[in-house]
């Protein structure tokens, strides 16, 4: 990559470089007491107000067609797609890194907060740092694209059987109850991660030499500092909010062992020991929900079958996603625009690979939004719909703000906004769509809100490992070594979960999760899960909500909705605190919120858990 021409030039004034034609003058004497002629001058808050104008001007050119190029890359996973895309990010992230660098320069002046704020987050905005040097940047770019081209492309293929993308390993591990098949399907897709470890070894290597040049002790401490803490502070909170949800976890693991020994028995599923992580329904345990028919409430009422519901309405994609829109419209806010359904994917192409992890993106960082999934007729999917559509809503509230405060005001707060509608996606919000006839009786709200913990509760510590292995990793703590050993001392110890065979160093199995893969920081997602249930008591407050948190829906208050706004329109422009407290009233992140969503089913659990051994 050629070395990029600086984006601004800085007027300086005649005399303080070497002399030209149009200043003939001669130099001044140089004593101790007066600056080198050839010294730049002095940094000025103007001159700083000007430098961060220029650079979000350079930043949203560049980011939009790192965006372009990284959407066809993702819908068309080829060598030559992943070349330009890795191309368009070398650019974006040499600038990013240069800027940051240059943004030094006025870091003791005294600016409006406006400027200095700014100045701040093109420091931190960047998820992978690249190094100063161009070779090393293009050579980031490229594992980094790389290693998402391996993970979109991924297939286990089976001596003498047919190839199976994740998708298709995905549905084994959702339906079958065969503790072999599902074993096979596990090792089956672990067996496309383990030619990566070595990219991504590198890839640390490279991420953390460009965060040490900005100041940064290493690309961990670079993503923790995009919440505003001080140091030390956030793996702390980590702790604290963990801590507050714990006990509910584990009851939930111990009932849940407990239900899958008696269907498995003892041999497969022995009591207080860690749970096999092949047998909960998901390829990496991180949400349980596709085992509730083995784990459901005996003799409680039937939930409906929401797969069933939405085949037997004939929802197409489409028609689904049209259906998330509306959700968003009955709080107050316009459509989406046309190019949103032009421009989307919706579903898997019959004709080519593309990356089927759900996303929302906003190409221009204005108004071509876009999502990009797979969609299947299933009730996971229209929860993510819902999910993927708070982003597109999020992205369009707060795009006239300056560049750099395009975003919300820490990663957590983009999640926790999907997942927060999420919540109102409940059977008296399906009754009211026409999706069901009447909402369940009340003697199925343990089951209801067991099928909810299942995905939401089960989550939890996942969330935290992913990122505590990676900071271990960024900072040198956990060698390449001892990549797998580490990465399964904490699945033990936070999931209570274990392999269904043994695993070594040959093995990579963190990079058999898409986040890891494809560099993406995951605590945001435990945030989230712990601040969508304080949005949603909060706005179910506002709505004028009475009853149970569980069964609330915000769907059509226009109250909530404006509440939402006011969060959503700061985009990046205050610190979270103060996003929080816009819709809450309260400044501190709390799981007490989830504790009382789900405090019925707690209550349930221990009563049910009890002559269990629990624990791991």
């Amino acid at each position: 990559m050629k070395r990029m021409v600086p984006v601004f030039a800085i007027a300086l004034p005649c005399g303080a470089l070497a002399l030209t034609a149009a200043c003939s003058d001669p130099a001044p004497p140089v004593s101790p007491a007066t600056p080198r002629p050839d010294s730049p001058p002095a940094p000025t808050p103007d001159e700083a107000a000007r430098f961060v104008d220029a650079a979000e001007s350079e930043l949203h050119r560049l980011s939009t067609d790192n965006n372009r190029a990284a959407w066809v890359a993702s819908t068309y996973i080829t060598e030559d797609t992943q070349i330009l895309a890795a191309a368009a990010s070398a650019k974006l992230l040499g600038a990013q890194a240069d800027l940051a660098k240059r943004a030094d320069r006025y870091r003791g002046l005294d600016l409006p907060h406006d400027v200095r704020r700014r100045l701040d987050l093109l420091r931190t905005s960047l998820t992978l740092y690249a190094p100063a040097d161009p070779a090393r940047t293009q050579e980031l770019t490229t594992i980094a694209s790389r290693l998402e081209a391996m993970y979109g492309a991924g297939k286990y293929c089976p001596a003498g059987g047919q190839c199976l993308d994740l998708e298709q390993l995905g549905r084994i591990m959702a339906t079958s109850r065969d503790p072999e098949e599902l074993k096979r399907a596990w090792v089956g897709w672990r067996t496309v991660s383990a030619p990566m470890r070595g990219d991504f070894a590198r890839l640390v290597q490279l991420a953390n030499e460009g965060a040490r040049e900005l100041g940064f002790k290493d690309t961990g401490d670079a993503w923790r500092s995009k919440y505003e803490m001080p140091p030390g502070a956030l793996p702390r909170e980590v702790d604290r909010l963990w801590e507050q949800a714990r006990p509910l976890y584990d009851a939930l693991h111990c009932y849940v062992r407990g239900r899958l020994a008696a269907t498995y028995g003892e041999d497969v599923v022995p009591g207080a020991r860690p749970i096999r992580a092949d047998l909960l329904g998901d390829m990496w345990a991180q949400e349980w929900s596709n085992i509730h028919d083995l784990v459901a409430p005996q003799g409680a009422a039937p939930i409906y079958d929401l797969d069933a519901v939405l085949r037997a309405k004939g929802l197409t994609p489409i028609e689904m996603v049209r259906t998330g829109e509306r959700f968003f419209v009955s709080l107050g806010f316009d459509p989406l625009p046309a190019t949103f359904w032009k421009r989307s994917l919706f579903v898997k192409p019959a004709d080519r690979d593309v990356v089927c992890h759900a996303s929302a993106w906003n190409i221009d960082d204005e108004d071509d939004l876009r999502i990009k999934m797979c969609i299947d007729i299933t009730a996971e999917d229209f929860y993510t719909i819902h999910h993927e559509l708070g982003h597109s809503f999020y992205q369009r509230e707060y795009n006239d703000l300056p560049w750099l405060y395009r975003d919300s005001p820490n990663p957590a707060f983009h999640e926790a906004l999907g997942d927060t509608i999420g919540l109102s996606v409940t059977p008296e919000y399906l009754q009211r769509i026409g999706l069901v006839a009447e909402p369940p009786p009340a003697s199925s709200d343990i089951s209801l809100l067991l099928n909810e913990a299942l995905g939401k509760v089960a989550f939890l510590p996942f969330a935290v490992l992913v990122d505590r292995w990676r900071w271990g990793v960024f900072s040198g703590e956990i060698l390449p070594s001892d990549y797998n050993r580490a990465w399964w001392e904490l699945r033990t110890r936070y999931q209570g979960v274990a392999p269904p065979v043994p695993r070594s160093e040959a093995d990579f199995d963190p990079g058999a999760k898409y986040h890891v893969a494809a560099s993406g920081p995951y605590i945001r997602y435990f945030f989230a899960r712990i601040l969508q249930f304080q949005l949603h008591r909060a706005l179910c407050d506002a709505a004028g909500y009475k009853g149970p948190l569980h069964r609330c829906t915000i769907y059509g208050s226009g109250a909530a909705g404006e509440r939402l706004r006011q969060m959503m329109a700061m985009g990046r422009s205050r610190p979270w605190p103060e996003a929080l407290e816009a819709v809450t009233g309260s400044r501190q992140m709390d799981a007490t919120a989830m504790l009382d969503y789900f405090a019925p089913l707690k209550d349930w659990l221990d009563r049910q858990n009890r002559g269990r051994t629990c624990g791991w």
